[in-house]
This record gives C-alpha cells, sequence and structure tokens, in this order.
C-alpha cells in the first residue's frame, strides 16, 4: 500500500487547507473545493462540516477516488472510511491546528456530529 512521503505530510501540517476533487465516472475531475484537513501520524484525514449532504462529500464517497492539491503537493487518492478509534485524537488534531479560528467554527469539524462525514484520505500511485 502507497504512503505519504514526510514532504507530503509537512505540507499538510504547515497548510490550512488542501484541494480535494473526485473522479467522475467518465475519468474527469469534478472542480477542486477547499477545506481543512488533519494529519494524525502518517494519515490525511478531511471531514465536511455541512453533513453527509455536502456535495463534495456525496460524490467523493460516491466515487471512492479523487485528487488532492496541498502546497506543492498533488496526489490521487482513495477516499476511505477511518477505523473507529481514531476519532478522539482527530479531533484534537484539528482543535490544535486551527485553534487560532472562532471556537464554532472549530466545532462544525470536531465531535460525534462528524463521525460520519470524516475521510481517510489514501494516497496512490
Amino acid at each position: 500500500m502507497t504512503q505519504w512521503t514526510e514532504h507530503e505530510l509537512v505540507q499538510v501540517d504547515g497548510t490550512e487547507e488542501l484541494q480535494v476533487s473526485s473522479y467522475r465516472p467518465d475519468g474527469t475531475l469534478r472542480p477542486y473545493v477547499t477545506i481543512w484537513t488533519a494529519r494524525l501520524g502518517g494519515d490525511v484525514y478531511v471531514r465536511s462540516a455541512y453533513g453527509p449532504d455536502n456535495g463534495w462529500f456525496r460524490r467523493a464517497r460516491a466515487s471512492g477516488t479523487g485528487r488532492v492539491k496541498v502546497g506543492d503537493v498533488e496526489r490521487d487518492v482513495r477516499f476511505q472510511q477511518p477505523v473507529e478509534d481514531v476519532h478522539p485524537a482527530l479531533d484534537d488534531v484539528y482543535r490544535r491546528k486551527y485553534a487560532k479560528h472562532d471556537k464554532s467554527i472549530v466545532g462544525t469539524v470536531v465531535g460525534p456530529q462528524v463521525v460520519g462525514t470524516t475521510l481517510r484520505l489514501v494516497p496512490q500511485d
């Protein structure tokens, strides 16, 4: 299985947002959406702040594959549901990374309401 390189993980840590897109059935990319992201260990995650009906999230789940851009990195990814026990630690990462933002905004990407709208980004060759 392909993993993120240390350079790519540093880009995720040092960049507040990434751009995410999913592939259409015909193999073309949809327009990119800018979103907050978090690194936990060697994994990269995104969360839908506006629930499971948010367009980018629905399309990512349906497609299963897409592309991300963060810093100087551009990579094809698979969208996977993370393991259950990752969420408390991931909440902490989001809180620390986005601490300069109002707590009400950060609250949209932490807590039990985002467990079902969290995706692990798995890099592809």
